[in-house]
């Protein structure tokens, strides 16, 4: 009994720790998409269709770094470098842009969640 509840203990922290990377991955995924698929979109700062799908691709190599564990860091770094620019360039268009950066921020939060020996300094004695 106590080896089942353990069990179960076990499968629903791994859910609890996975649950925020993939609602934000949802987000990332339905990003890069739109901009491979779209990628002649009007009304953006840079029009053209070759940054469009560089940018697509980027968003998909920092997911599938995101996604691995050894290379979670690297990935958080990606997205978080072009939510960076998608928050700058927000601010310039006076649009709203609280959103963006609280995507930014549970990018972070998410990463920290799944691994947070990466965040701590390590300390010599």
């Amino acid at each position: 009994m106590a080896e089942q509840k353990l069990r179960t203990e076990k499968i629903l922290s791994r859910i609890l720790i996975w649950l925020p990377s993939l609602v934000i991955i949802l987000f990332y995924i339905q990003n890069a998409l739109d901009k491979l698929i779209n990628h002649d979109q009007t009304g953006k700062i840079v029009e053209s269709s070759i940054v469009m799908i560089t940018a697509g691709i980027f968003i998909l190599i920092g997911i599938a770094l995101f996604l691995y564990n050894k290379t979670i860091l690297i990935g958080t770094a990606m997205l978080v470098l072009y939510m960076t620019f998608i928050v700058l360039i927000h601010m310039y268009k006076g649009k709203p842009s609280e959103i963006v950066m609280l995507i930014l921020m549970a990018t972070i939060f998410a990463s920290y969640i799944r691994k947070p020996q990466l965040f701590h300094q390590k300390t010599e004695k």
